[in-house]
């Protein structure tokens, strides 16, 4: 099993503990297994030596240089995918301190969710086989490279989780959409400053979160689920709910994400 795997398993199950039962039946999603197809969906994976690869390859070479810049370290904290990362994450974007303790309902939504863009991820990773940016040109990247270069470049896996979570969150939160998705589309973007994914997997992994979630959204489980989350997370929202995030830390995390890179 190649590391994407082992990490998208990571983070199902633990978005799945705080649904009782639902674990205890192991990760399920929203859709048949052959209701969708990304593959029809996704353009084909870049040579690394046409026009799309050489951008690539061109935008690799040229974010070498935010090593150890405010951002890179943004990117480095990126890489921790568990599910008490990504709602810390997404917590300034939303307003509000979340947790998978504090908001079950949207943990449960999230990772059945997450099951489903990251499985026609995973299937796009695998037809594809493209080899990650740091095993074609030498630079530096954020995190060890054996944690990554056993798994594929095209789609990025958590750019799609990234998406996923901006995606749904803003669907609950409709108010507070820009901030959200803003946050997915720079989380996404660290692949990128990191050095383990292309900018092309990193907008195909966006596209594959987007068009699977599009697919799953007349599921009557999928209705359910986000209308009980949408509860949630008012409730949290209300005087008296949630925490809020440390102001200072959101200022500086909105500018990072505001930053362009290239």
């Amino acid at each position: 099993m190649t590391r994407l795997p082992l990490i998208l398993a990571v983070t199902l199950a633990g978005l799945g503990a705080v649904a009782g039962a639902q674990q205890v039946l192991g990760p399920s999603g929203y859709l048949k297994p052959d209701a969708f197809d990304v593959l029809a969906i996704l353009p084909p994976a870049p040579k690394s030596t046409d026009p799309r690869g050489l951008a690539d390859r061109a935008i690799f070479k040229a974010t070498r240089a935010l090593q150890g810049s405010p951002r890179w370290a943004m990117a480095t904290s990126d890489v921790k995918s568990a599910p008490v990362d990504l709602f810390r994450d997404f917590s300034c974007a939303m307003g509000i301190a979340m947790t998978p303790e504090n908001a079950p309902r949207t943990a449960a939504l999230l990772r059945r969710a997450m099951f489903d863009t990251g499985r026609q991820t995973g299937i796009a990773k695998t037809f594809y086989k493209r080899q990650r940016p740091f095993l074609i040109d030498r630079g530096p990247i954020c995190q060890p490279a054996a944690e990554v270069a056993d798994s594929y470049d095209y789609p990025s896996g958590h750019t799609t989780a990234g998406w996923t979570m901006a995606t749904v969150l803003a669907q609950i939160a409709p108010d507070r959409a820009t901030a959200l998705l803003a946050r997915g589309r720079a989380y996404g973007e660290s692949r990128i400053v990191c050095g383990v994914h292309n900018a092309s997997a990193v907008d195909a992994g966006r596209l594959s979160a987007s068009s699977t979630l599009t697919a799953m959204q007349g599921d009557p489980a999928f209705t359910t689920d986000l209308a009980a989350a949408r509860q949630e997370i008012a409730a949290l929202r209300q005087p008296g709910g949630a925490a809020k995030p440390d102001t200072a830390q959101c200022t500086r995390e909105a500018a990072l994400v505001a930053q362009p890179l290239y």
